[in-house]
């Protein structure tokens, strides 16, 4: 057997299989005159040991993996690998809870079950929940140029890290050192020439650990993202709010669809620029004159309305600045001494659009919802309204307001994290230990937004100094400040804070047969604020289209666990984990933890984990406060099996409603189990491939009581005035509330397959070709009442993916070379198909105009694109590059069930933003 299958090449085939890099992680060297072998700190572990392998599948990300990728940001390199599932929090969220952010959802589980780390601490979360409950850690804070590589441990480590960690970790390490001075400077644009992106990076230091017994080094990097809008996409169905040359009517099943009809038989009317009024005697709405003026859209099957597209006002990717600072200092106190401090600065904004607000809906707040729509807070015309043209009240108004114009949303997010520590050997104990202070503050801005209660004296007091509100085509006799009254600058701010002290140590107990038995022991304390002050007037529910969304919670937890690892042979290694956890509102929680390495022979091993986790209540689930946000439901009254009733429309079977959600302090902990089972073997010399089955069980699950669920009973409905012929309080539902519940258990179950194999070209260099493959076979959903729903391969689960969908498979692979001065790759990055569903077996989404199911049979089509970089070294300190987004300019498939785009799917961004080209210069000083 030739040398290269030795024992110490198997042991690093977990890097090499998983990543694209040998070396797993950066840890200092020994101190212990006698051991020269360097130990390494491996992610999902407290012990150094002298090989990186672990039980648990790990992916390692070199820089060189981030460099290959032509990514500019940390969060758009993560967004695009296999292993983030869907819930993942895009930047082009730009109308979500957590505008602004972006976030990494492992196993489809969510941002709030994943746990980010940066050097293997806990950072601030953002000021802002996804969906008004998850907190999660942003990604837009990482200065990418610092980054020296990155570990993604694919299965829950509550036993190592505590609670968040469900899902998994991601660890960012950065540098840990740096001499000289490196500057960096890329411009990248897209091939309509938007959405220019602007990057240039510094990093300078000075002293060397070992000659200097000190080093000193800080990073500054500064990032400018134009926005992209829809309307400057012509691109297919990409950005088309009018799909009805694809075979679709004008509604889409209420999903997307074109605003402005008046439908059911002229009883139902969608906001229009030129204004639609109901005649309070037959209950008819018909339009205001104009719509010319405003629209170009074709108006057949308009109703007698004012058809509009929303791609007018959308961005598809929001505006961006961010400037980003990382600096570390160390000093060699003594040999077996090593003091550090770290300071990381961040402040990014964002400007994201939306279209303009309507002047009737439901609004949530925790007193109620708020109906501006019907009954008898409805938005009307006075009948001494001059645009009135019947001349009696309670004319009901369906208007949008494009002479405010769009809904802007800006937000500027302040980060910062210092830890200062010490680290090294105190007798046989490896230890490290550290204090870290992190903060967030967002400030958010918004405009474009209608105050009900000044709008409504507008349109309908005649006493009012602000009467009478001209609309549609007489708007432009509106005065200013009239303007300045109705829609006033709404803000909001959100703080969050986290303070740590831990201490871990580390060392061999006694030598077994396969090598040195280790423990690790550890305690930390922790405290945590967050508090999220509501939106200027949302208190009260009078901000139309803005729901509620406030929290303030604080907690203390403080930590014990320890850790052992034995390799009671050399073919065989045990190890075992434990870590108590004491929250102040809940008490104790346990996580344990099981691994076993196994191997048969040189060029095959075994490896199996089983461990247990925990996730206590945030702020944003148990503190006070709630939030009011909107999702879509069927309404079984008004759309019974899924068919339209007599008088209802298609939209009341997909119908967007308020959700109010409240605060629940009696929460307890969500609870999960996982389990690990794979091999890694070796065929080849130059070839490498691991196979992992997982499975993850979270139980006790804390969600929004479902729209469904208050819809059958389990909570309050409130509906409009349009009741069904005979059916008393079946009118079109416009809010349901319900608190936060501990409800359902989650079961995810899938296989990963990585392969590596490295090819040896002679005199034409080197090439490497990587396989990652994620499958999920399975993703149950069961309630407590013994309902399950399967949403393996659908558009679901949106409580979780935000109606992103869950594709049974995703696969990244990269094809790179190797040739002296160059270096070039390709990527091609591949999501699978999707049935157009909610659940596995539910009766289809959409349907297209001749009721047949939509798109391609109740299908979303797989979907792919391919990367491809090139890196050339002109000479020894200059080196230039480019790269190439979605080489092949692929369209994103038609997604019309899509939430927070216009008719794709966000997970395939790429493919609406098309063809991107990227160029740099990276310059090193000497």
């Amino acid at each position: 057997m030739p040398k290269l299958f030795s024992r110490s090449r198997v042991s690093l085939t977990l890097s090499a299989a998983l990543g694209v890099s040998t070396v797993f992680a950066v840890g200092i060297r020994d101190s212990s005159a006698q051991d020269k072998v360097e130990r390494v700190e491996v992610t999902g572990s407290n012990i150094r040991r002298a090989q990186s392998e672990t039980a648990a599948p790990t992916q390692v990300i070199s820089r060189d993996d981030i460099e290959k990728s032509g990514k500019a940001t940390v969060a758009d390199y993560l967004q695009s690998l296999a292993i983030d599932g869907m819930g993942s929090i895009p930047p082009s969220f730009g109308s979500g809870f957590a505008v602004g952010a972006s976030g990494i959802s492992l196993r489809g589980l969510g941002a709030g079950s994943t746990l980010v780390l940066l050097n293997g601490r806990r950072m601030a979360p953002y000021g802002l929940a996804d969906d008004g409950q998850k907190v999660f850690t942003d990604l837009s804070t990482i200065p990418m140029e610092a980054v020296d590589h990155i570990d993604i441990l694919k299965v829950g480590a509550s036993s190592i890290y505590g609670s968040d960690a469900i899902a998994g970790v991601v660890n960012i390490i950065l540098r840990s050192s740096f001499n000289g001075t490196l500057a960096n400077a890329s411009v990248g644009t897209s091939r309509y020439s938007d959405g220019t992106q602007k990057k240039f990076a510094v990093t300078h230091g000075w002293g060397n650990l070992a000659s200097d017994r000190m080093n000193v080094f800080f990073n500054l990097e500064v990032l400018s993202s134009d926005a992209i809008f829809d309307r400057d996409r012509n691109r297919d169905w990409i950005g088309q709010s009018d799909l009805r040359q694809w075979g679709y009517d004008i509604f889409h099943n209420g999903s997307v669809g074109l605003q402005g009809a008046i439908s059911a038989g002229g009883t139902v009317a969608t906001d229009s620029p030129a204004g639609s009024v109901r005649d309070p005697a037959t209950l008819v709405y018909r339009s205001l004159p104009g719509c010319a003026r405003f629209s170009t859209v074709d108006q057949t099957g308009a109703g007698g309305g004012c058809l509009w597209s929303q791609t007018k006002f959308v961005t598809m990717m929001p505006k961006e600045d961010a400037v980003n600072a990382f600096g570390r200092a160390a000093w060699q106190i003594s040999y077996d001494m090593l003091a550090y401090a770290e300071l990381t600065s961040a402040q990014k904004k964002s400007e994201s659009q939306n279209t303009p607000s309507g002047v009737a809906g439901a609004t949530g707040f925790p007193g109620g919802p708020v109906d501006s729509s019907s009954g008898p807070l409805a938005t009307q015309l006075a009948a001494t309204h001059p645009d009135n043209p019947f001349g009696v009240g309670g004319v009901l108004l369906r208007y949008s307001a494009w002479d405010v114009g769009p809904r802007i949303t800006n937000t500027d997010n302040q980060f910062t994290r210092f830890s200062a520590g010490l680290k090294g050997k105190l007798g046989e104990w490896d230890y490290d230990t550290a204090i870290v202070h992190s903060a967030t503050n967002l400030d958010l801005t918004r405009t474009g937004f209608l105050r009900a209660s000044t709008l409504k004296a507008a349109l309908g007091d005649p006493t009012s100094a602000l009467f009478p509100y001209r609309i549609g085509v007489n708007s432009g006799l509106n005065p200013a400040s009239l303007y300045a009254a109705i829609s006033p600058t709404i803000t909001a701010n959100a703080t969050s804070k986290m303070q740590i002290a831990d201490f871990k140590a580390s060392r061999d107990l006694m030598q077994l047969q396969g090598g040195p038995m280790s423990v690790a022991i550890g305690a930390e304390y922790r405290h945590e604020e967050s508090e999220l002050k509501p939106a200027t007037y949302t208190d009260s529910g009078d901000v139309i289209g803005l729901g509620f969304s406030a929290f303030d919670g604080k907690r203390n937890i403080a930590a014990a666990y320890a850790e052992v690892l034995a390799p009671v042979h050399q073919t065989l290694a045990l190890s075992a984990a434990v870590r108590t956890d004491h929250y102040s509102q809940l008490g104790n929680s346990t996580a344990p933890k099981l691994g076993i390495n196994f191997k048969p022979g040189h060029q095959l091993a075994l490896r199996a984990t089983y461990s247990e986790g925990f996730r206590a209540p945030n702020a944003a689930e148990s503190g006070t406060g709630g939030l009011s946000g909107f999702t879509t439901a069927r309404d079984p009254v008004r759309c019974p099996g899924g068919v339209p009733a007599a008088g209802a429309t298609a939209a009341d079977c997909n119908q967007q409603i308020a959700l109010i959600v409240s605060g629940n302090p009696k929460l307890s902990p969500e609870k999960s189990n996982g389990a690990t089972l794979g091999a890694i073997w070796d065929p080849l010399p130059s070839a490498s491939i691991s196979i992992d089955t997982w499975q993850i069980k979270r139980s006790n699950e804390i969600n929004q009581s479902t729209a469904d669920s208050a819809l059958a009973g389990a909570g309050t409905v409130t509906r409009a005035d349009n009741n069904l012929p005979g059916i008393p309080n079946s009118g079109t539902v416009l809010a349901v509330s319900a608190p936060y519940i501990n409800s359902a258990s989650t079961t995810v179950r899938g296989t990963d397959v990585d392969v590596r194999y490295r090819f040896d070209l002679g005199q034409y260099g080197k090439a490497t070709f990587e396989v990652n493959w994620i499958h999920i076979s399975s993703f149950l959903r069961e309630e407590k009442d013994g309902t399950q729903r399967q949403f393996a391969g659908t558009h679901g689960n949106c409580d979780v993916t935000n109606c992103i969908g869950t594709p049974k498979d995703k696969v990244n692979m990269v094809l790179s070379w190797d040739k002296g001065d160059w270096r070039a790759a390709g990527l091609v990055n591949y999501r699978g198909y999707m049935q157009n569903t909610a659940v596995y077996g539910a009766t289809c989404a959409n349907s297209f105009a001749d009721g047949s199911d939509a798109p391609n049979g109740c299908r979303i089509p797989a979907f792919w694109t391919a990367d491809l970089s090139v890196r050339w070294r002109t000479e020894r300190n200059l080196e230039i590059y480019g790269s190439i987004q979605n080489l092949f300019d692929k369209v994103a498939p038609l997604d019309p069930l899509t939430y927070g785009a216009i008719s794709y799917n966000p997970a395939d961004i790429s493919g609406a933003i098309g063809r991107f080209y990227r160029v740099g210069l990276r310059y090193q000083f000497r």
